[in-house]
């Protein structure tokens, strides 16, 4: 094996890269904005993937006529194909101090997971674009395509550091001002942000890209397991608070955070996004393998 290799297998496990290599992305933007008729290029020779039908209107092309329904109504419908063009997947990780925490942590699930889903993407040659964020963006790997990227992506993901203050709408504003092309987003963070997330979603939110909002949170954020007298530090900014944890205060604190993380979904969902919920504790390769591509990130 080789050093490459290793790097690689540090974050994803060879059967679950052989089962990543049937896996590809799908973009809706990129399905939903073609023109009727047009036909697309593959990588390779040359065919096309049906979409839809249409009504026939006069001037379209008398070649995408479909003859069988002619037949059957004794109406024109055109046959509409998707055209291919380059995907471009952007994955955006947060990559601030507060991703440490947990056991495991937020940091090791959204490194494997940043992994898997550059892995997708390289081997299907599509364009993509790794971008770490805190208070801005901290460091990309852009344009990448193809297998031989995915030693650089590996060692790049490995030798990331989480730490410093985040400011997630400078971030984003900083992200949609360099995005290009078309295709699909994945923002990977808590999304506990002191700022909120409103400002930073809403800059990502549309255009020509899909956007996939994953908030992955610890098993002791979820369900946190203390009791007593504590004394509570950000560990971004070192704000303190001193506490007495009871039962009721970890139920009001469910509640709470079971309101916020429902919030962020309907934000999303209310302009077309799309939100995941992962617990850091739980399997990569069972989020990636069967919730994405039941909610058709990845078919």
């Amino acid at each position: 094996m080789t050093n490459s290799q290793k790097r690689l297998t540090d974050l994803l496990d060879p059967d679950f890269m052989n089962r990543l290599d049937s896996l590809d992305f799908m973009s809706r933007k990129i399905l939903q904005g073609k023109l009727q008729g047009e036909r697309r290029s593959k990588r390779h020779g040359h065919s096309v993937e049906f979409a839809d039908h249409r009504p026939y209107v006069a001037g379209d092309d008398l070649r995408f006529v479909d003859w069988n329904i002619y037949g059957r109504l004794e109406k024109l419908f055109l046959k509409l194909f998707l055209e291919e063009q380059d995907l471009t997947v952007h994955i955006v990780a947060d990559t601030s101090a507060s991703m440490t925490l947990g056991e495991p942590s937020k940091e090791l699930f959204i490194k494997k997971l940043t992994a898997a889903l550059g892995y997708v993407s390289l081997v299907n040659n599509n364009r993509v674009t790794i971008s770490f964020v805190a208070d801005g963006i901290k460091g990309q790997l852009t344009n990448m395509r193809g297998r031989n990227y995915l030693h650089k992506m590996a060692e790049y993901l490995l030798a990331a550091d989480c730490e410093g203050l985040s400011h997630f709408d400078n971030a984003c504003r900083q992200l949609a001002d360099g995005r290009i092309g078309s295709g699909v987003m994945i923002v990977l963070s808590d999304f506990l942000f002191k700022e909120g997330y409103d400002s930073g979603l809403r800059r990502l939110i549309g255009g020509r890209y899909d956007l996939y909002a994953i908030q992955v949170l610890s098993a002791q954020e979820l369900s946190p397991g203390i009791t007593g007298d504590l004394k509570l530090l950000d560990i971004e900014d070192a704000d303190a608070a001193e506490i007495t944890v009871s039962a009721a205060l970890l139920k009001y604190y469910k509640r709470n955070l079971t309101a916020y993380c429902n919030e962020l979904k309907d934000f999303c969902t209310q302009r077309g996004a799309v939100y995941v919920l992962a617990n850091s504790a739980d399997s990569v390769e069972s989020l990636v393998l069967n919730y994405l591509r039941r909610i058709r990130l990845l078919r």
